[in-house]
């Protein structure tokens, strides 16, 4: 049994998630996760939200509350969206408790008092209209770079290329829309990253090639572009108050206090049962731990570079990311899914439309791994229709209801496997070798497609061996097909379950049958699990079809791109 810590990018606090922050960074986290219990390795899987800086300030301004009483709301807003989604969080916190301010305040004096805090007055921009300094992603203007207009002051997403304010072209304020901008001296406090510069090379080439595209170039591009000093506070209330002498009317910046959140959140976990739970064996155990990460492209420098640079500076022997999943975007119908100009689905809506796991598998069969991908209602039925109703539960429906109709509702028994189910089950297990390899090596849309090509074998198999047809001349035969069949479905549930948790567990309610590991899964073992004899209930349809009606009035309700 290995130990194996999953973390998922921390969702910003205000922002309603949507179906590309599901498949960025959440759900490809969850079903890794539950892949690796059901593989019988020792999980803890981490996430919550992130609720510092002017984001926070500035949508609980316009919402009129509190920024305390506004996170607590949108905190709950978004655990309840992921239990809905069935994400299963061993913990999901926030960032801002006093567990991450105890991880935040210590990490930042081990960099202070290893020579990696530096002192600086720098020009920031201040908005006369808002009367603020203005947080670098309240910011907006032009990329210098690359010419994208809506280039935000810290990033632009459109090239990753990291900025200052300053640089901008145009900018403007993001709250009011203001110009109205000057640029006034402020002291901040640094992260000396070109001190670390090496240590951070050499750590980062220990992960090649092991890290996918996405991730890996994206930090080689930051090293050979040569690191900066990167400002570590901000003129702001709501954050962690920083912990140095003359700093105390500062806050700690969002992006230095968030990703130290994962070990916050860890520390929140364990002292709710302090007896059962030490979190220094996730986070000061590097030898016993497998950290794997996952996020959306946007987020990858600062998990790359950022956070492994400050952990390196405490001189501490803390767990570092083993294994970073960086995801490309999902665009809604080649555009961007925007609330405010009811563009695109969002995650809490979505699952008032359809039950969950046509969700996840649409979204993971889709995950945006190598390049960026579009969410479009005809893809989406076509998969529901075709996949998961004409394949998959066609198959469970027709399996058992010909077997009521014609035996009984008991899986039958009596007589041996033929030549057929033996080809069967050679080919099933090669193809559950590769579900398996690609679930462990992260590569999404293959183990889906793997999924899928299993249970059309099944289909396949069904379609060769007749069991409709061989009734009439031998039952005996016909039982063995029925009953191979029958257990193929106990088979397919199980290898369904880290996808499609619901859709697993009610296929094996029908047989009155429980869960296996995935663990040196022998499909020749599971082809027999199931001798005859038990009781089975045929059940309702596992999925419904999309209607052309229900596809027209799903288009018109959630909006086209722009």
């Amino acid at each position: 049994m290995s130990k194996i810590l999953v973390t998922s990018a921390l969702p910003y606090i205000n922002g309603v998630p949507h179906l590309g922050h599901m498949v960025g960074c959440l759900l490809p986290s969850d079903i890794y996760a539950r892949f690796m219990r059901m593989m019988g390795n020792e999980v803890l899987y981490i996430c919550g939200t992130d609720e510092h800086g002017t984001t926070s300030e500035v949508g609980a301004l316009k919402a009129g509350m509190e920024v305390q009483a506004y996170c607590d709301m949108n905190h709950d807003r978004h655990a309840k969206t992921y239990k809905d989604f069935e994400l299963s969080f061993d913990f999901f916190g926030r960032t801002s408790t006093e567990q991450n301010k105890e991880m935040t305040y210590h990490i930042f004096e081990q960099l202070d008092k290893n020579g990696f805090i530096e002192e600086k007055t720098i020009k920031q921009v201040y908005s006369i209209d808002d009367e603020m300094f203005l947080a670098d992603r309240y910011i907006t203007g032009t990329c210098p770079y690359c010419g994208y207009d809506k280039a935000r002051g810290d990033q632009c997403e459109n090239c990753t290329k990291v900025l200052e304010p300053t640089e901008l072209i145009d900018a403007r304020s993001s709250i009011s829309g203001s110009k109205n901008l000057e640029v006034r001296e402020t002291k901040h406090l640094f992260l000396n990253l070109p001190k670390l510069e090496g240590e951070l090379s050499a750590w980062l080439k220990t992960k090649e090639p092991f890290w996918p595209d996405v991730a890996y170039t994206i930090a080689q591009k930051w090293l050979k572009e040569g690191l900066k000093e990167r400002c570590i506070t901000r003129d702001l209330k709501w954050g962690f108050k920083v912990n140095k002498e003359g700093y105390e009317d500062k806050v700690f910046y969002v992006w230095f206090d968030a990703p130290i959140g994962y070990i916050g959140i860890t520390k929140q976990w364990a002292d709710e049962r302090p007896s059962e739970r030490n979190w220094k064996d996730w986070w000061q155990n590097p030898k016993e731990v497998r950290h794997v990460e996952f996020m959306g492209k946007d987020n990858v420098p600062y998990h790359s570079i950022t956070f492994p640079a400050t952990l390196l500076g405490t001189r501490e022997n803390w767990t570092q990311v083993d294994f970073l999943k960086g995801f490309s975007y999902l665009t809604y119908e080649g555009g961007k899914f925007s609330k405010s100009e009811n563009r695109g689905i969002f995650a809490e809506d979505a699952i008032k439309e359809f039950p969950v796991d046509y969700w996840r598998y649409w979204l993971m069969s889709n995950a945006p791994e190598g390049s960026d991908a579009s969410f479009t209602w005809d893809l989406f039925a076509g998969a529901v229709n075709k996949d998961l109703n004409g394949v998959l539960g066609n198959f469970v429906s027709r399996v058992l209801k010909m077997t009521a109709s014609k035996v009984g509702n008991k899986v039958p028994e009596g007589g041996e496997y033929s030549k057929l189910e033996e080809d069967l089950i050679a080919a099933l297990q090669q193809r559950v070798n590769d579900y398996i390899k690609y679930l462990s090596e992260m590569e999404f849309r293959k183990a889906l497609a793997e999924l899928r090509a299993i249970w059309v074998e099944g289909n396949n198999y069904i379609s060769v061996a007749e069991p409709w047809t061989v009734i009439k001349s031998d039952e005996k035969r016909a039982k063995v097909i029925l009953r191979a069949c029958i257990n193929l479905i106990r088979i397919f549930a199980i290898l369904s379950a880290p996808v499609m948790q619901e859709v697993a567990q009610s296929m094996l309610e029908r047989l009155g049958a429980g869960m296996s590991s995935l663990k040196d899964f022998d499909v020749k073992k599971e082809m027999n699990a199931l001798k005859g004899g038990e009781s089975f209930e045929v059940g309702d349809v596992l999925f419904e079809r999309v209607s052309p009606e229900k596809l027209e009035e799903l288009k018109a309700k959630y909006g086209s791109a722009k």
